[in-house]
Order: structure tokens, then sequence, then C-alpha cells
């Protein structure tokens, strides 16, 4: 096969060939940007699920949808590591001034709204990032709005500035959170009380996220009402989405699967998106044939893409665990799917629950497991199992 036009994208975030399977959520969104034109309430979503389900592409073709809305739209992530909340404002400042740049220049002259609005943005920018980070708005800050330091007081009043301008010109706001879990405590309250309050006054600001199984409990534990929003779980594709997912691509390159190689390669990947592009990439770099893949080379595609995922996904998880951590996902490597805590503490020796509880709660800090119920652990990433299992095999 012609290197040049392999069609699969493995890789976070890289957005499909074929974004199949989403169909739901695309028109939910749509009707997120109908309602916010109309001036009615709308409920973004927040989606979460394992890694590898394509929570990331979704987000950002939810975003693509905002900002073709001719929306005000931010984008930030969370991390693990570091003191993320002076960088996270900063990305919010310049999110809320790159926006508002975008939209501006269309009118020839600005409505007392917009100049009151874009005031507020300025004053909020100031002393967060590069001097002069507001001076292209052309409207003086408004001192004493959006500067007081407090992170829920300041984007609270951005917001209500700008409602009266978003409203004028039937658009909205929106800020999109990728690993929203990982978002540092005070910046995610701060988001969750604004998108609080801009739903009880209407005005059209919506927070949009994506992130892991642990999401709902997470923003519930910050912000009890949190419990309350749009969670949206994104899990694998069913088998006919998963084929299509697959087949679909490579026949716009004049290449068809064998029905043996596209079952073996959709049963092993699981549906999940993620490894549907990892072995698709590796099946065209293992097919013989111009035109055809065939049952023998979704057979290599499996052994080189097993290869691939181990380097690319599961050893640089697996590397940041402790010894301590990594004998309890041992242990939970045992069960195929969840694994109760009474299991793992006769598996490993121990005497009461409690005693997994400082590897427990690390792996889930670190994003490596989650408790989808009290008294289960499960994997936060597809096959995960399978890998450990194969490093003790080896």
């Amino acid at each position: 096969m012609d290197l040049a036009n392999n069609p699969y994208t493995p890789g976070a975030g890289k957005p499909p060939p074929a974004l199949v399977g989403r169909d739901e959520q695309i028109q939910e969104g749509r009707v997120v940007i109908a309602r916010t034109e109309r001036g009615r309430a709308a409920d973004a979503p927040i989606l979460y699920g394992l890694r590898g389900v394509g929570k990331t592409v979704l987000l950002k073709a939810l975003q693509a949808q905002a900002s073709d809305a001719g929306w005000l739209t931010i984008e930030i992530e969370g991390k693990q590591e570091g003191a993320e909340q002076t960088l996270t404002r900063q990305r919010l400042a310049r999110g809320l001034v790159a926006s508002a740049r975008s939209v501006t220049p269309r009118a020839k002259k600005l409505s007392e709204a917009w100049v009151r609005a874009l005031g507020t943005i300025g004053s909020f920018s100031l002393g967060v990032g590069p001097a002069g980070l507001q001076i292209s708005l052309g409207v003086d800050p408004t001192r004493g709005r959006g500067d007081s330091g407090d992170p829920t007081m300041d984007l609270e009043e951005v917001v209500q500035d700008l409602a009266p301008a978003l409203v004028e010109s039937k658009i909205g706001l929106a800020v999109f959170v990728d690993e929203i879990q990982d978002l540092d405590p005070v910046t995610l309250s701060a988001l969750i009380g604004v998108q609080h309050r801009a739903s009880q006054n209407r005005w059209p600001f919506h927070l949009y996220g994506a992130g892991l199984p642990n999401v709902p409990g997470r923003m519930a534990e910050v912000r009890s009402y949190a419990e309350r929003f749009n969670y949206v779980r994104i899990g694998a594709l069913d088998a006919d989405d998963a084929r299509a997912a697959l087949a679909t691509p490579a026949h716009e390159e004049g290449v068809v699967f064998s029905h043996p190689a596209l079952e073996r390669l959709v049963d092993v990947s699981g549906g999940y998106p993620y490894f549907l592009q990892v072995f698709g990439d590796q099946a065209w770099r293992n097919a013989a044939g111009p035109d055809i893949i065939t049952d023998e080379d979704a057979v290599a595609a499996i052994a080189s893409g097993t290869t691939v995922l181990d380097e690319s996904l599961f050893h640089s998880r697996w590397d940041r665990a402790t010894p301590a951590q990594k004998l309890l996902m041992r242990a939970m490597s045992e069960d195929r799917a969840e694994s109760q805590i009474s299991d793992l503490v006769n598996r490993l020796n121990k005497r009461k629950p409690s005693d997994l509880s400082v590897a427990r709660d690390a792996l889930i800090k670190k994003g490596l497991i989650f408790a989808p119920e009290r008294g289960l652990l499960q994997f936060t990433v597809p096959h995960m199992d399978d890998f450990i299992r194969r490093q003790q095999e080896g």
C-alpha cells in the first residue's frame, strides 16, 4: 500500500478520517447552539469515559461547531502536575481576547453592550499575561470588573458583562476543558460556579468538558450542584460503527478489507476508536496487495499493532507506577473487567481493604484506575490487563 495514502490517524486527540458513531452527540451540540441563538436554556455536555474512546476528538468537533456558529470559544486542558492555577487564568484570558478579536471586527461600530463587555475582558486580562494583552481590543479596561484576583468572582463578572453583548449577537461563550478531572480545584470550582449562575440567569455561557470516568464524582466533590450537569458517557463503538471506522476510509482510497480481516480487527479492537486507528494503520502498512487487506494482513497488523500500543500507550502508564502500585495493578489484571476490592485484599494477602488505600488512591490520582462504584476498581485504559499479563509472561 502507498503509505502516502494511508488514511488512518493513530494518536491522542487526532481526528479520525471518519467520525462515526457520534451522531447523537453532534446533533445535541447543534441543539445547544440553536437554543442559545433563540435565548433558551441549554445544557452543554460533559463527556466522560475510558481512554481511547475519542472524547478529545468529539470535544474538538463540538468546539468547531460553536466556532463556526460565531461563538466565543476558549480551549484549556487540565494538568496533573505543577502550579496550574495562574497558567490556566492566562489561558482563559488569552482565549477571551482572541475570541473577542475574532467576533468584534464584524461590526463597523461597537454597541454599548460590546464596549462594556470588551472593557471587562480587558480588565480580566490585566496582570495575568504579557503586558498589553488587552490593547488590541480597542477599549479601555473597566477597572473594578473581573480584576479582583478571585477566580469565581472575576469569571462571573466577565460572563455577566458579556451576556448582553452575546444575547444581542445571538451567540454564546463556551469554555472547552479537556482532561477536566485534572483541572486545578480553584479554576474548576470557578467554572462550575459560573455555569451554575449562568443557568440561573440564562446567560449564554456553556462549560463543555471531557475526561475520565471519575469526572462526575470529581465535579460533584468540588461543587455539589455539579451533579445535576449534563454528563454524557462515551463508550466503545458498536460493531457496525467499528466496521465503518475501518472500512470507509479505506474504501475512499480504493481499498477494501476482506470480510475475515475486517471482523478480526473489529473484534481485537473492542470497538475502541484509538485501537481501531492503530490496527487500521498497521493493516495498511502490512498489506501486500495494492487494493485489498487480507486476513493474513490483519493477523500481521495485530502483532505489530500490539507492539505499537505497548510502546505508545501502555508502557508510559505502567512506568509511572511505583512497585507497590504495580502489585495492585497486577492483581487487578487477573480480572477481565472490574475488580472487587475484597478479592484484591485476599489476592495480595492483606488483612483489610484499608491496606490497599494508599496504592489505590495514588493510582486514581494518576488516572490509571478509577472506582466505578464503591468496592470496585477498573483500569482507565482498555486492555491494560492484557498488557500487564504480557509483561508477566515475557
